[in-house]
């Protein structure tokens, strides 16, 4: 841990955030396509894409959204569900579980943990809530950099799944 993350505070969200998550997609969207990845994300700013503010909007009123800050600015956001979204096909665990539907960090303080630390906040809640399995889903092209990052932070492949033509892999940890 580093004296940043140490610094990091990671609070409930609510409605009052959803502007602050919007600018995260927009900045997330921009950053992946100056670096050549117009398919993860399209090339559409999150905020002007149909369905996605009223998403954002569902996600801080309908789950479980939590909001990490450093000195009082929002650096990232994680959104906990009780299941997978049914617009992907994915099936259910078949078993409770928590569910990360979002996870996003300021680009600004890319490198700093703060992924990684609202990640391990996600396993803490899981726990808290008695569960004992955690899953997440992820684009899986690119080379699978992201799939990457969420196996260095505990999690194992489980099945890929295909949306459309998105490439997609499902990860889970056993957090009890």
């Amino acid at each position: 841990m580093n004296d940043t993350t140490r610094d990091l505070r990671i609070r409930p969200g609510g409605p009052a955030d959803a502007p602050a998550i919007l600018d995260m997609l927009d900045a997330a969207v921009a950053w992946m396509n100056a670096r050549g990845n117009t398919e993860q994300w399209g090339t559409t700013p999150y905020s002007q894409k149909p369905g996605g503010v009223a998403r954002v909007e569902r996600y801080t009123t309908e789950n479980a959204p939590y909001i990490a800050e450093l000195a009082g600015t929002v650096v990232g956001a994680l959104v906990l569900d009780s299941g997978p979204s049914p617009q992907m096909p994915i099936a259910p665990a078949g078993e409770p579980e928590r569910y990360v539907r979002l996870l996003v960090s300021d680009r600004r303080h890319a490198g700093l943990g703060v992924g990684a630390a609202l990640l391990a906040h996600a396993v803490e809640e899981t726990r808290r809530a008695g569960v004992q399995l955690l899953r997440v889903d992820c684009w899986a092209g690119g080379g699978g950099e992201l799939v990457a990052f969420y196996e260095r932070n505990g999690f194992t492949s489980t099945e890929p799944f295909r949306s459309g033509t998105w490439p997609g892999q499902v990860l889970a940890q056993r957090v009890g």
